[in-house]
Parts: structure tokens; C-alpha cells; sequence
């Protein structure tokens, strides 16, 4: 698991069927590190700091073994400052 930030909503209108219809977003670790392209299967919103899984974990989390995704938001978190934890 790791904690990372929405950035924000990413717009995807062509894509296999096999992702359905769940919300895509960019997440990062930090301001400077790489962006990285999540499932939300919770609901959030930019500059919420979530708890996010990879791997079979992310498929598992998104819906099936099946699903195509290595990376899927679990959880929003309530209470977190960027600088903990860096």
C-alpha cells in the first residue's frame, strides 16, 4: 500500500471494455515525483490524500482478478499532512 494525493480527473472517452465505466485519476507520492494513473473505486475528489494498492491487490479492489488495473484507490484518508511520513 501507499499514500499518495489526487491530482486530478483524467478524461479517457476510448478505452477497452474491460474498464468499464470507474472513474480514472492522477495520483502522486509527492509534487515532483511521476504521475501515476489510478482506478477510483471509492469516490474521491483532487487534493484528497488516499491509501491506494497495486498488483493483484488493485484488481481485486477494482472488481475482479481480471480487471486491468495495477493501481486502485481503497480508502480516503481523514486526517494527513504532506510532510509526514517524507
Amino acid at each position: 500500500m501507499k499514500i499518495m494525493q489526487v491530482d486530478k480527473t483524467l478524461v479517457s472517452t476510448n478505452r477497452i471494455a474491460e474498464l468499464g465505466h470507474r472513474p480514472l485519476l492522477v495520483v502522486r507520492e509527492s509534487e515532483k515525483s511521476t504521475p501515476m494513473v489510478a482506478i477510483d473505486a471509492i469516490g474521491c475528489v483532487p487534493g484528497d490524500w488516499v491509501i491506494v494498492v497495486g498488483s493483484s491487490a488493485a484488481r481485486e479492489a477494482a472488481g475482479s482478478k481480471s480487471y486491468p488495473s495495477d493501481l486502485t484507490i481503497v480508502g480516503i484518508i481523514d486526517h494527513w499532512s504532506s510532510g509526514q511520513g517524507q
